[in-house]
């Protein structure tokens, strides 16, 4: 189980993907694809 601390820290490196991908949507989706990957394998 993560802790709160590591939560804070994945969103935070989420957010920071976003921004620098600079409006190339395929990026952008991909992150949040990940992400939500990543979301369903910890529950």
């Amino acid at each position: 189980m993560k802790t709160e601390k590591d939560q804070t820290s994945e969103g935070l490196n989420q957010i920071f993907e976003i921004i620098n991908a600079k409006g190339d949507t395929g990026e952008i989706k991909q992150i949040l694809q990940t992400n939500e990957t990543e979301d369903n394998k910890e529950k």
